[in-house]
Parts: structure tokens; sequence; C-alpha cells
């Protein structure tokens, strides 16, 4: 029986604020398959957001357990962490996150930069991770001459471009229309179908969600329901055409 790529057990994780106490997560248990593709929806201060940053290895619970391919996160020290975010998570935010006075294709190799990957490599691989999103000819061009689903596209090439097995994107469509957050989503929907990266999404829209192959609700810190998407949304042009 395969391992699951993530699996937490009672997890907990707790906040002091002055002299009060939050509970941002209580007791979450959660299993996600290799080549899953989970949303996460819930209000704000539901809990999604921690959730996903204790995934992402961003943060530690308070208390319970969180397993990575088959590793007990709680047991890793800070650069053990900072070596599993840059090889096995990618992470895409609402913001873009990108470097303003650095091309396209700088940006993407800011990842390989931090590991000095020798020059001739980064720009292949990012010239590839341009070419996976739609977007190999804008390469030099800066962010202010992108539009914002350009942008975001750059920034998901910029989190695929070490290969992750995990994608972990935080309102990726936040700041765009409904349009390009199509385009957007088909990116990701693409990741996860031809390549079997496992895809975490967090989001507040329903229409978003149903991109994903299955949704889960976050209530108060807890998971109120999971479910498997019935009608999946397809994006008719996952590529964005570069346009």
């Amino acid at each position: 029986m395969a391992i699951p790529v993530i699996e937490i057990a009672s997890l907990c994780k707790t906040y002091r604020i002055g002299e009060l106490t939050v509970e941002a997560l209580r007791s979450v248990d959660l299993t996600i398959e290799s080549a899953d593709f989970l949303a996460i929806m819930g209000a704000s201060g539901s809990g999604k957001s921690t959730l996903m940053n204790v995934l992402g290895c961003l943060d530690r619970p308070t208390s319970g357990t969180y397993h990575l391919d088959g590793n007990d996160v709680g047991k890793l020290d800070r650069d053990s962490l900072a070596r599993i975010r840059g090889k096995k998570i990618g992470f895409v935010f609402q913001g873009f996150n990108l470097l303003s006075r650095m091309t396209a294709l700088e940006n993407v190799e800011l990842p390989m930069l931090y590991d000095e990957v020798p020059s001739g490599i980064r720009r292949e691989r990012s010239i590839e991770a341009l070419r996976t999103v739609g977007l190999e000819d804008r390469g030099h061009h800066l962010p202010n001459q992108l539009s914002g689903g350009q942008q975001q596209r750059v920034a998901i090439a910029r989190a695929i471009v070490n290969n992750p097995s995990i994608l972990l994107a935080d309102e990726p469509t936040g700041n765009l229309d409904t349009t390009t957050s199509e385009e957007v989503m088909g990116v990701v929907q693409r990741l996860n179908d031809e390549r079997g990266i496992t895809v975490v999404l967090v989001t507040h829209e329903n229409d978003i969600a149903e991109f994903a192959k299955r949704i889960v609700t976050v209530r108060d810190g807890k998971i109120l329901s999971d479910r498997m998407v019935e009608k999946r949304r397809f994006a008719a042009n996952c590529a964005g055409a570069g346009e």
C-alpha cells in the first residue's frame, strides 16, 4: 500500500495574543494521496491559511503529527525543513511576489540560484518551466510589462522549476478576473493531471474550488466536510496561450 504524500493526525495549533489563546487548528485529521488535487475552503479566520502554513513547513503545529512522504516533520530541524521547502514543495501566492527589477526568466531562476545550480542548467530549466505555463516568449519581460495572469503564471513556473512533488497555492486567483482565473487554474490543473503534482489550493471561491478533485471545508479550526467534486470544472485552454 502506497504511503500518503501528506498525513496529519490530531493536529492542533494555538497562538498567544497577549493574554488570549487562539485555537487556529483543533484536532485536525487529513490524508492527501499522491496526485490528489485538494481545495481548502473556509471563511476568514477559519484556520485554512494556518493549515496551509503547517503543510508547507512554514509553521510548526502545537501538537499532533504531520508526516510528509512518511517522514515525521515534527522531528526535523530548521535546515531540514528548509530543504523540504526547496525540493519537495512549490509555493504560489495571491500577490505573485515577483521581483520587479528582474525579468520573468530571472525570477524563475531564483530558487536554483539559492541552491547554487550552474547558470546554464538554471537557464535551461527556467525556459522549460516558462514553456510549461505558455510564456516561453515572455522570458525577457519585466513584471510590469506582463498582465496579472501572466505574472501569476511566471510565479507558477518559479514554483515548479525544481520539480516539486507538491504545489501549495494560497488564493492564486484572488487578484485576477474571471477569464484570467480560468487560464491560471487551467495551468494548475494540467500540472496535476499530466505531471501528477499533488496540489493543495486555498480559496474562498466556489467556482475555483471546483477545478479540484476534492474540497475540504474548514470552520473554527476544524474540518467540517471532506468531499469529492462531483462535476469537476475543466479550463477550456489549459496553457493560457501566452496571452
